[in-house]
């Protein structure tokens, strides 16, 4: 379980970043730090033997951006496996909002908020409703996630640079 707990976090933490920085002006490549708060609303239940609700909470991770993926997509996309999207992007007077919507093990939808101080800080905030496949049983979920971005140094130290994100897959017919 703590696999999925890790996933909806990375999840929405990527995703947020990428929002912050998008359509702005240029942001320095290399070592990023993001915390992240998450809150649940309400949270799925795991099956027993698998540990108990999951829990939100604040963390912090570093990740390595080269200037290619911040050219290409301002700096990073959500880790969702395919799974969720952003759409709906609107860019105006320093803040970024769009939909996060979802299909697969979670699904539903999320606003996204982001706004940028500088170009080295980054604020953003979803908001998602839906359900979440446990054990083969959509369960509802509502969580909020708060995230704070800074660049820390043009080297990435022992850092690895991510990989460039793949397409998005068509949608289904």
């Amino acid at each position: 379980m703590g696999n999925t707990r890790r996933w909806i976090a990375v999840g929405c933490c990527l995703g947020f970043g990428s929002l912050a920085f998008s359509g702005t002006a240029t942001h320095p490549a290399g070592l990023w730090e993001y915390t992240t708060t998450m809150t649940w609303q309400e949270a799925p239940q795991v099956p027993q033997g698998q540990g108990d609700k999951l829990k939100g909470g604040t963390h912090t991770t570093q990740y390595c951006l080269t200037q290619d993926l911040i050219d290409d997509y301002g700096v990073l996309l959500p880790q969702s496996r395919g799974q969720c999207s952003v759409k709906n992007r609107a860019i105006a007077s320093g803040k970024v909002t769009a939909d996060y919507i979802c299909a697969g093990t979670m699904n539903g939808t999320g606003l996204l908020e982001s706004s940028w101080t500088d170009t080295e800080h980054a604020t953003s905030k979803v908001h998602f409703t839906g359900t979440f496949n446990v054990g083969g049983e959509q369960q509802p979920i509502e969580w909020t996630s708060e995230t704070h971005a800074a660049f820390k140094s043009a080297s990435c130290g022992a850092v690895k640079p991510l990989p460039m994100p793949a397409p998005a897959p068509a949608p289904k017919r």
